[in-house]
């Protein structure tokens, strides 16, 4: 199932960027305002709800910070790393931006740079949403598979966000594809580690289905609504991220 909504999640973002072209920031932020509905929807209808089942306000709110500060700690560090006395909390003014790399430059070298930079922190940013599908899979199937489902959703945008870079960069349409493809396998990973604590005890559940859901809380509002919101100039983003949540919630229903 992490194969699914990590690996194909991915796959066919990269596929649509090879399809359509590389000039796809309103497309992208589209997508990932869109996702960002989603993955709302996976944390406040089905991620806190299940963790109530095994554990107290508590753990789940301890859960919760945990994984906001797991996430802003990884970009905060990735952000100096790849450009040295960068303004973590500065918006971008594109994907590339969005993603940690300083600048847009048209160059082949920069593109191709940008697209593997972008590569590494996609697939970082993959294990949280591989951990709250292993934990859900550990007792309860059809939530495993909707979190597949609205996953899937979310990583289409993460894989152009690769491919576009890489494609401009001048590696072939099709390594691009496979180099989206392979930045979803962490969520692999995540799931043996959801699997694995998910089945030391009731409070372990609880707190994957809480630290996911805190590092997915934060990447929607500590990232991508921002940063559509800027890549747009408009209120675009703020409407598909609310009909994003109005269809994850429906498919929590089916």
């Amino acid at each position: 199932m992490t194969i699914l909504a990590g690996i194909l999640g991915t796959g066919f973002g990269g596929l649509i960027t090879a399809l359509f072209g590389t000039r796809t920031d309103k497309m992208i932020s589209n997508f990932l305002s869109f996702a960002g509905g989603v993955m709302t929807s996976i944390v406040f209808f089905e991620l806190i709800p299940e963790a109530e089942h095994f554990s107290n306000p508590t753990t789940i709110i301890a859960g919760l910070f945990i994984g906001v500060l797991m996430v802003l700690f990884l970009n905060s560090t990735i952000d100096r790393v790849s450009k040295p006395g960068y303004k973590t909390s500065k918006p971008h003014d594109s994907y590339v931006e969005f993603y940690h790399e300083g600048s847009m430059l048209t160059h082949k070298e920069t593109m191709m740079k940008s697209g593997i930079l972008m590569f590494f922190v996609i697939a970082l940013h993959t294990i949280p949403e591989g951990l709250a599908i292993g934990a859900a899979g550990n007792h309860d199937m059809t939530l495993a598979f909707t979190l597949v489902l609205m996953i899937g959703i979310h990583n289409i945008p993460e894989g152009m966000a690769i491919a576009a870079p890489l494609i401009s960069g001048g590696l072939k349409k099709w390594k691009s594809v496979a180099a989206t493809m392979l930045a979803g396998t962490p969520t692999v990973f995540g799931a043996i580690v959801g699997v694995l604590v998910g089945s030391i005890s009731e409070i372990a559940i609880a707190l994957s289905f809480s630290i996911a859901g805190g590092a997915m809380l934060y990447a929607v509002f500590g990232e991508i609504l921002p940063q559509s919101m800027n890549i747009r100039k408009d209120r675009v983003p703020t409407i598909i991220l609310l009909i994003g949540i109005v269809f994850g919630y429906l498919l929590t229903k089916i």
